[in-house]
């Protein structure tokens, strides 16, 4: 009713309302225009590190945000302010705010001080991490800027419309959707349509037919790299006519204008929006001729590469300039009432910009102040006190101190503060509070929320152990996973599963047998070989409030995947300062197959990467339904890599299936002993329990531990206290050397500093430096075994007792 009710206004509109409206268009396109003129002056006079902007493409995006709706979604480009202004997702004071880096949420709501400039996102989540209701706003999802990046979760926020559209059970979460009749907006610049995840992303959403608006900005140039060495034809929406929907089958709605033409845009945005939104059919909005007349950004200077014939092309077809002529052309206006605008937005933005400014710098300049009052309230004839005032005098002097400038003074002040001076004692120790305060607080505003920091974090979800009978049955490793998800589908009804193989067949493991068939193809799908996508369905899906398991269908696939993982899923919470989660979980399954690959153990690639998901490593498919279990009760997103060869293997079928949970970061010893330590996880452990019995022959005493998650590692430093009752250990995987068995040592050393403890080097088995050779030699001489395992661990031992254990494999 809403939506129809909005058609007949502008059916009906007044030509006095056509005009206000007009007029009020040309107000934010001039305000946007200036903010990007202020916006590099505040970059190149020192006072902001960086700036980017969206000159040029202001008359475009007020077109694009009159079709956009409370409910719907913006996966965008970093040129995107006009829109975001237009919006009213935005305003003048923010756009500064986020250029100086302001940390407050209450000046930069859209991250606090965590991104540059134009990168912008909505606040999903009330203070405590519940949902707010995202119907009743209008959302972007959080930009990034790596090119071509926000195009994965776009296909999943397109995605979630089709779920709460067809699967009338999730009408009943009308905070998260109105039945599916949202629009994902989706914005890039032409150049970024050379990049894989663009294109992975168009074909997926046209198969999956989904309500995708997607804008190509093309302005004809990548920086300096034109478009004729950027796209075939030159043209992107000539390209994918094959994309077009047509008599031959499903497809895109492509339409094409130019980035100047006003009426144009609005009529193609309001036409190709509302079919997208009522039909759910991906539209694809080709937007030529666009300017960029301040250049790329503030790192450099246009006029080095284009030509001046093309220099006073976009001069003449500026688009705020050919809105003019329009708007005087129908006699909308006079050249005098348009001057008048022009000025109004030209004040607009200063006012901003002064507040913004003041908001930002008065704190750190009180901070400042505050700390040259305590030093000058010490005194002291030493020399040392030349240094302390040539430290303040300089911090004085500097015309935008930054926090930077407020903490090295501080602590260059401490190193010179005389221990022999009475009247400095005081000082010295107010010095230390004073540091210790300000590390907390820019803590919180440059650290916090890698992780969640609500109450359903995973460290607080209650544990609950496996319970069994005498009825439990011994079951292959898969029934246990089959039936536990069985459990999870009944139990939460915006859980929903994906990937290659994943529904008709039930996974190429059988774990999701018959699941499909109980629980429908919306709920249990098969995809297209298009791991990046995958993940970026989960993620859209997430941020909309459904609670996606995207299966990559092997570790090493993930590794299409590992940039979105890293660059975006990683970073979402903390990037939004706790603003948006994603809870996705990635489920793969990896190590010890034969040949290259299917068997592949890159961990530290991974954890080394996607700091801010969990890594949970299962040794068997109990422990891995476990970890779902925990994680579905959580608000975090985790990867869960089950052993490929646990499928079969035979494991005691839960009673509480669906309930029992395997807690993260919580090692567990499954072989006391006293000699030495043993760390490893997953399909190693199998490894490490068949060398445990080996060496229990010849009297070594092997305490054995699975730390089960890598992140989060030993959160109660369990394996320091096995290693101060053994004093040795060895850390057992099959990485490559210096990779997951490196980042245990430095946890465990380091961080749990169990290095106190240690009468005998500390040692690492890894497997070689390159993949495993095919076939059960070429895994056997490629990765870590029993023997060597026994082997190392045999020659620790011989060390600190050789007349016990005497040479074996070397005299």
């Amino acid at each position: 009713m809403v939506k129809e009710d909005k058609e007949t206004k502008k059916e009906n509109l007044s030509f006095n309302d056509f005009t206000t409206e007009v007029l009020e268009d040309y107000r934010i396109a001039n305000v946007s225009r200036q903010l990007s003129i202020w916006g590099r002056k505040e970059v190149l006079t020192g006072k902001a590190k960086f700036g980017i902007f969206g000159d040029g493409k202001e008359v475009a995006q007020i077109a694009m945000a009159k079709a956009y709706n409370n409910g719907d979604w913006r996966s965008g480009y970093y040129r995107d302010q006009t829109f975001m202004l237009a919006s009213g997702m935005l305003s003048s004071e923010e756009f500064f705010a986020q250029l100086f880096g302001e940390t407050r949420l209450d000046k930069n709501p859209a991250n606090g001080g965590r991104l540059m400039n134009n990168h912008y996102a909505s606040r999903s989540l009330n203070e405590d991490g519940s949902w707010k209701n995202l119907t009743n706003q209008k959302n972007s999802s959080a930009d990034i800027s790596p090119t071509a990046g926000q195009m994965p979760r776009l296909l999943g926020l397109a995605y979630a419309s089709k779920m709460f559209r067809q699967n009338k059970e999730l009408h009943n979460f009308p905070e998260f959707s109105d039945k599916g009749n949202e629009v994902a907006f989706g914005t890039i610049g032409d150049s970024s349509t050379s990049e894989g995840h663009f294109w992975e992303t168009i074909n997926a959403a046209g198969v999956l037919q989904v309500p995708m608006a997607m804008s190509v900005w093309d302005d004809g140039w990548g920086i300096s790299v034109p478009n004729k060495y950027q796209t075939t034809k030159s043209n992107i929406s000539e390209v994918l006519k094959g994309f077009e929907k047509d008599e031959n089958g499903d497809g895109y709605l492509i339409y094409k204008a130019k980035g100047w033409d006003y009426a144009s845009l609005c009529k193609m945005y309001m036409e190709g929006v509302e079919l997208c939104r009522k039909n759910h059919v991906p539209v694809l909005f080709h937007v030529t001729e666009m300017t960029q007349p301040l250049g790329h950004s503030t790192s450099g200077s246009h006029e080095r590469y284009k030509t001046k014939e093309r220099l006073d092309w976009e001069n003449e077809y500026d688009p705020i300039k050919k809105m003019r002529e329009w708007i005087l052309s129908l006699e909308l206006a006079t050249e005098e009432s348009l001057d008048e605008i022009e000025n109004a937005a030209l004040e607009e933005v200063k006012m901003a910009r002064k507040a913004a400014w003041k908001s930002f710098s008065d704190p750190i300049l009180e901070e400042r102040d505050a700390l040259i009052e305590l030093v000058k309230n010490a005194g002291c004839d030493c020399k040392k006190t030349e240094r302390i005032d040539k430290i303040v005098n300089d911090l004085k002097k500097l015309i935008h101190p930054v926090r930077k400038d407020n903490f090295t003074a501080a602590k260059k002040i401490l190193r010179f503060i005389c221990s022999s001076c009475e009247s400095f004692k005081p000082l010295k120790s107010q010095l230390q509070l004073w540091l210790k305060n300000s590390l907390e607080e820019n803590h919180e505003r440059y650290s916090s929320h890698l992780y969640s920091e609500t109450d359903l974090r995973v460290q607080n979800i209650k544990t609950c152990a496996p319970v069994y009978s005498e009825e439990s049955k011994m079951v292959n490793g898969r029934e246990v996973l089959r039936d536990n998800f069985d459990k999870l589908f009944s139990k939460y009804p915006l859980l929903l599963t994906f990937g290659e193989d994943t529904g008709f067949i039930g996974g190429v493991n059988q774990s999701l047998e018959g699941m499909q068939k109980k629980y429908g193809d919306l709920r249990v799908t098969d995809t297209g070989i298009r791991e990046s996508t995958i993940l970026g369905q989960g993620i859209g899906l997430a941020l909309r409030g459904l609670r996606p398991i995207a299966e990559i269908q092997y570790f090493d696939y993930l590794l299409y995947a590992l940039q979105t993982m890293s660059d975006d899923l990683a970073t979402l919470q903390y990037r939004t300062k706790g603003g948006q989660k994603a809870p996705v979980i990635i489920r793969t399954r990896g190590h010890r197959l034969e040949g290259i690959w299917h068997s592949g153990s890159p961990l530290s690639m991974v954890i080394n990467s996607i700091r801010g998901i969990h890594v949970c490593v299962p040794r068997d498919m109990t422990k891995a339904a476990g970890f779902y279990n925990t994680l579905l009760e959580s608000d975090e997103p985790a990867l869960v890599i089950e052993p490929l060869n646990g499928y079969r293997l035979k494991e005691k079928m839960p009673d509480n299936l669906g309930e029992f949970n395997t807690p993260l970061g919580i090692p567990e010893v499954l072989e006391e002993g006293t000699d030495i330590t043993l760390v490893t996880y997953g399909s190693c452990v199998r490894i490490a329990e068949d060398a445990v019995k080996q060496l229990k022959d010849f009297n070594i005493s092997v305490e054995l531990i699975d730390v089960q998650t890598l992140l989060p590692f030993d959160i109660n430093s369990r394996i320091l206290e096995s290693v101060k009752k053994t004093n040795r250990i060895v850390f057992f995987d099959e990485d490559v050397p210096g990779g997951a068995t490196a980042f245990m040592m430095q946890k465990v050393l380091e961080d749990q500093n169990a290095y106190y403890y240690l009468d005998s080097e500390p040692r690492t088995i890894t497997a070689k430096d390159h993949r495993p050779a095919y076939g059960t030699d070429g895994d056997y001489f490629s990765n870590p075994n029993a023997e060597d395992v026994f082997e190392i661990i045999y020659d620790i031992m011989r060390e600190s007792n050789p007349q016990k254990f005497p040479p074996i494999y070397t005299n």
